[in-house]
């Protein structure tokens, strides 16, 4: 009788789970019809969309981005400052290891899977990524600017490791809409096959079926400063013109497309043989690697045959990319170009493209300087950021800072991933109360919802919202310890019987 009465229990048991699970379910189902994928409100039907870790940075975070330590638990701001600088990044092997399933991959690697909302889903923006080592910062940077819309053409370099090669194609075959570079350049620093990387990508990325509107490059130190919605804003604002620096050449400059130079033991070296004057009838123009181009203007790349000369000529001169760009933006036959003359240069600063500090320019900006010292460290005369830069960086307009390093600091993309993936789901809108119960909010005390609406209707595009961003994170951080906590007592129940 006792082994019958166990069964019958058992039975029940499962019964009630197969019934609470089809609830369950049910539920979800109602709730995605009520909130659509694409609509702004189905941004908040994941709790997981923000993630356990980020979760928990967000406090500690928003008071360093802030610059307000008060209230902040200092136990909280001691394990996040404990992690400044990496000791050991993850490894190829571990790219290799977890990606052997792709949907627990992008899972557990919190990946956006779905556009966040409607206008993002209709604006795709295109990206070129040259990349050469540090795998574990090519993925976070990969995650940071990533959605289902966009599309993503990554270059390798030549020289780079056999195992950041397959790494790297490991974690591209997880994402359907990222592909590794048809063609693949030896880079060399300062040389032409830098320009060759981007140029492989935009012929790639032309063919690709994804209508997008603008490209950006980056490289494996870049890290975004905005969320993709705030690109494609700022991005629809630009109205089809590009956005890069763009600048009269200073004297001492002039020698890098004045001569023959060519590559010695990886290096480029500087000959004494005059080249041709350039093939253009507009002067040429100096500015940096980094550009924010339409559609329009890689097409015009691609097919010109003023270009074309163009681009032969420059392929034996010094750091093509610091020029080649910049002379493009400013001819007239260039789509989204600017005219050469003096009130259309456009500076770094002034650009959106990308933020850089420079050694020479850094000081006391109460007496003039453009920006105020590195909290990081310099490499090449460029500050790598600390996270005492965040402040400064997230008060500008650009979109995408350089450079970053998680072996100098560690928190500073650390805090970006988390105050970026907090802004991207939980931003501008009052999320919509049943859909916040049937996200698995249920439990929540009544004034969480408030809490949440409160926090949704901070822009967050200024430090002056980022008291409500560490209020709302240590909500959501506790209910998702609660809700780690129910699973655990469950599963003990469940094992009981």
């Amino acid at each position: 009788m006792t082994s019958v009465r166990l069964s019958r229990s058992q039975r029940f048991f499962k019964n009630l789970s197969l019934i609470l699970l089809s609830a369950f379910v049910s539920l979800l189902l109602w709730a995605a019809l009520r909130c659509p994928p694409g609509s702004d409100r189905s941004r908040l039907l994941a709790l997981d969309l923000l993630p356990l870790d980020y979760a928990a940075d967000l406090p500690a975070c928003s008071a360093i981005i802030q610059g307000d330590l008060e209230g902040l638990e200092r136990k909280q701001l001691s394990l996040l400052l404990k992690t400044m600088k990496k000791q050991q990044l993850l490894s190829e092997a571990f790219y290799h290891n977890v990606t052997q399933d792709c949907q627990r991959y992008v899972t557990e690697r919190a990946f956006i899977t779905v556009p966040l909302s409607q206008e993002e889903k209709e604006f795709p923006i295109a990206y070129s990524m040259v990349i050469h080592d540090q795998i574990e910062m090519f993925e976070r940077l990969l995650r940071a600017v990533y959605t289902p819309q966009n599309v993503y053409c990554v270059h390798i370099d030549q020289k780079s490791s056999e195992d950041f090669r397959t790494a790297v194609r490991a974690i591209v075959s997880c994402l359907p809409n990222v592909f590794v570079a048809s063609k693949l350049e030896s880079v060399v620093y300062a040389s032409w096959s830098r320009v060759q990387a981007d140029l492989n990508c935009m012929e790639d990325l032309l063919k690709s079926p994804v209508q997008w509107r603008y490209l950006i490059n980056t490289c494996g130190t870049d890290f975004p400063i905005k969320t993709n919605a705030e690109m494609v804003q700022a991005l629809k604002l630009q109205n089809g013109r590009n956005s890069l620096e763009s600048e009269t050449t200073e004297d001492y400059k002039n020698s890098r497309w004045q001569f023959h130079h060519k590559i010695t033991s990886n290096m480029v070296v500087k000959t004494n043989v005059r080249k041709s004057p350039p093939p253009i009838s507009t002067p040429m123009f100096s500015g940096n690697a980094y550009f924010l181009v339409s559609r329009a203007f890689v097409r015009h790349v691609m097919e010109s045959q003023e270009v074309r000369v163009l681009l032969e000529w420059e392929k034996d001169t010094y750091s093509p990319d610091e020029h080649l760009w910049a002379t493009l933006q400013r001819m007239p036959s260039v789509p989204g170009s600017n005219p050469p003359h003096i009130k259309y240069h456009e500076s770094d600063m002034k650009a959106i493209a990308r933020i850089v500090k420079w050694h020479s320019l850094e000081g006391d900006v109460r007496n003039g300087a453009p920006y105020p010292p590195c909290s990081g460290v310099y490499r090449r005369s460029v500050c790598v950021y600390g996270a005492g830069d965040l402040r400064w960086l997230l008060q500008h307009h650009h979109l995408i800072a350089n450079k970053f390093d998680p072996e100098v600091d560690n928190v500073a993309i650390r805090c970006l991933e988390s105050y970026l993936h907090f802004k991207a789901t939980y931003r501008n809108d009052a999320p919509d109360v049943d859909c916040l119960n049937l996200a698995g909010l249920s439990a929540v005390p009544r004034d969480a919802p408030v809490v949440a609406i409160n926090a949704a209707k901070y822009s967050c595009h200024s430090a002056a919202g980022l008291g409500a961003v560490r209020e709302f994170s240590e909500h959501i951080l506790l209910l998702k310890k609660k809700a780690k906590s129910q699973m655990e007592q469950d599963r003990i129940h469940r094992n009981t019987f």
